[in-house]
């Protein structure tokens, strides 16, 4: 085999955790794979692979090798995808994540209509409650809805969202508003956390500059955002949420905001992926598509819009 070949081979082995494995996918012999993995460590000569007869794992040498080898392998599949004109057209499976409730609201309407514009593109998505590595878990857009730290991708700001305190208007009226921070300790409140255990601290803005962090009393604690926001309608306690997330039931008069004068500042809402200007057909008309829309939506506004790199 070519050693281009032999790398798509190791990198293969060390996705799929065994050589049997990474020759199914391949459509190669086993010992084809055995063979081209030896001849690239002859070729180095250095071992990138310790095997035993249950487990195959990197070596220190071969976790450096697989990261150059992807990034090498990436950058010839972009060469050949220009060849073959995927920047001119869209085309091919477009992988995107998001959160789970703005993916629902927001973003699979976008999708159904810019599968109905573009025939040619085919579309995977994760709707999930945690940080996507898209490197590493093969997507090509992310929604992010944070302040992003500096990470080499191309993000395109659509928007920001209020972190609001919300509760049913039933539970205001037989436990009363709460008209500051401090006064959270005597209510009932639904926390929520991304494992759903341990407790959780609110943060709010003070009016005159500075920030109040206080600590309800949460008899429930879940993982899922929506959970905390029905308990909240159902009269359970207060609850906090971001803006998107209650503003159905807010405008139908299910919950009602308090402490507005206290809320933080707004979260930044993203589209983010990496390649840049490079990135294939199918991302850039995705992206522009979807920026377009999400800034006219009306949950999400926000100043200071465009592009950057993350």
């Amino acid at each position: 085999m070519s050693e281009l070949m032999n790398l798509r081979v190791f990198v293969a082995v060390a996705e799929a955790g065994g050589f049997a494995a990474a020759a199914r996918q391949l459509c190669l012999s086993a010992p084809a794979v055995t063979r081209s993995i030896a001849a690239l460590e002859r070729h180095l000569g250095a071992r990138l692979l310790e095997r035993t007869t249950r487990s195959v794992r990197l070596t220190e040498v071969g976790e450096r090798f697989l990261a150059d080898g992807k990034r090498i392998l990436s950058e010839l599949d972009e060469a050949e995808a220009v060849a073959r004109g995927a920047h001119v057209e869209p085309q091919g499976l477009l992988s995107i994540t998001a959160s789970v409730l703005f993916g629902r609201l927001h973003v699979a309407p976008i999708l159904l209509d810019f599968l109905h514009q573009h025939p040619r593109v085919s579309v995977r998505t994760l709707f999930v409650d945690r940080i996507v590595n898209l490197v590493d878990e093969g997507f090509d857009v992310a929604v992010r809805i944070a302040e992003l730290p500096d990470s080499g991708m191309t993000a395109v700001q659509v928007g920001s969202v209020r972190r609001v305190t919300v509760a049913s208007p039933a539970y205001l009226e037989a436990h009363g508003e709460p008209l500051a921070p401090e006064e959270l300790a005597g209510h009932q409140a639904i926390g929520f956390t991304q494992t759903g255990v341990g407790g959780t601290h609110w943060t709010f803005s003070q009016p005159g500059g500075g920030s109040h962090t206080v600590q309800p009393h949460m008899p429930w604690i879940t993982n899922l955002g929506e959970v905390a926001i029905e308990a909240a309608m159902a009269g359970h306690g207060l609850t906090r949420a971001l803006s998107y997330q209650v503003a159905r039931p807010l405008a139908q008069g299910q919950l009602r905001a308090v402490l507005q004068a206290w809320e933080p500042p707004p979260v930044p809402v993203h589209l983010v992926y990496p390649a840049g200007r490079k990135a294939a057909a199918k991302v850039r008309a995705f992206v522009d598509f979807a920026a377009q829309r999400l800034r006219a939506e009306p949950a999400l506004h926000g100043p200071g819009l465009g592009h950057h790199d993350a």
